[in-house]
């Protein structure tokens, strides 16, 4: 077999196989393989791939006798061991050589399920509303177990929805809660995959025309108007749908008193004097009528001391205050009543 392609001739023949380094040995196997390589190649880690390259570019000339002594001692090993070792980074690595990363991080995350490492995140992803309801048909020290691995915000809203009672007692659990042993956290993963993460997964899809009015509320309102007007013009009932779930900043005159108090005490106050700036008569009195006369008087002043403003800046600070309204309507501190008459919707 012919030596190492591009050897130095300055370097003396390599004629020893027990003269050869782990990361020779490698570099020998892959210039054998010549074009080959490129699959073995993707299985190394980035540190092993700069090692075994150095070896490469410094190798010299390899006799030929002792390339093949190598690759004898190679299939003697894999022959001896009876099997490869395999892993979800060596897989993904080698898929990644063939297939677009898209495919690739979507068959990974088949292969992955919802056990082992990401089950917990994977957890963490389910509204808490349905996961309360199949957590209060278990025990509480399985409840305490749970909600100890998932993050502590989404842990929270979990026990609001679940119901007081229960909830208490699985609070005093996780607070004299011990290790738990790895065996009863396999269990329980188990459990889940089987009984709650696999229903889940064959539920109905959520209503598209949901998850599109929380995109169009992103837009601003030039590319709002824009997606309307098109989407207008190829199904009027599909825009119709969707402007009627959307929630805007003017849906925030529906607050009651007690909302916009609220709203207010969490809002930036420059936010709110630039969003009121662009708003309707009928909402920016609402706001002010629920202010001391003081702290109207001095929005007043803010608003009228900002002079002319930029559309841009007003819709962002509009954004803001929809979200931090919708942020606590979330946690049941306001109630938002929604576009349909009688009917409310909690955003």
């Amino acid at each position: 077999m012919a030596g190492a392609r591009g050897a130095s001739k300055e370097q003396p023949a390599i004629m020893s196989l027990s003269a050869l380094t782990g990361p020779q040995k490698a570099a020998i196997i892959v210039l054998s393989l010549g074009h080959d390589a490129q699959g073995v190649l993707t299985l190394f880690e980035e540190d092993e791939l700069k090692e075994i390259s150095q070896a490469m570019s410094a190798l010299g000339v390899v006799d030929s006798s002792v390339v093949e002594a190598l690759i004898v001692e190679f299939v003697q090993l894999l022959s001896s061991s009876g099997s490869v070792v395999g892993s979800l980074a060596a897989t993904e690595r080698l898929l990644l050589a063939i297939l677009p990363r898209e495919k690739v991080d979507s068959l990974i995350e088949d292969i992955r399920g919802p056990a082992g490492r990401t089950m917990w995140d994977k957890l963490g992803n389910v509204n808490e509303q349905v996961l309360a309801n199949y957590l209060k048909n278990e025990y509480p020290q399985t409840v305490a177990v749970v909600l100890s691995k998932v993050k502590a915000d989404h842990a929270a809203r979990v026990l609001t929805a679940l119901p007081d009672d229960f909830a208490i007692e699985c609070v005093h659990r996780m607070l004299r809660m011990e290790p738990v042993q790895r065996e009863i956290l396999d269990k329980i993963e188990d459990t889940l995959r089987a009984e709650f993460m696999s229903n889940l997964a064959r539920t109905p899809k959520r209503d598209s025309h949901e998850l599109m009015a929380e995109i169009f509320n992103t837009f601003d309102r030039q590319t709002e108007a824009r997606f309307m007007s098109a989407l207008e013009e190829r199904s009027r009932d599909a825009a119709e749908r969707i402007r009627a779930l959307m929630f805007v900043f003017e849906d925030l005159k529906k607050l009651d008193a007690g909302g916009v108090q609220t709203l207010m005490r969490v809002a930036d106050k420059a936010d709110l004097a630039l969003a009121l700036k662009g708003a309707s008569d009928e909402l920016r009195n609402l706001f002010l009528s629920n202010m001391s006369e003081r702290a109207s008087k001095i929005l007043k002043d803010d608003m009228a001391a900002m002079g002319p403003v930029r559309l841009k800046d007003v819709e962002g600070a509009q954004t803001r205050m929809v979200a931090a309204a919708k942020d606590l309507a979330d946690r049941g501190e306001i109630m938002i009543a929604g576009s349909g008459g009688e009917e409310e919707l909690i955003y």
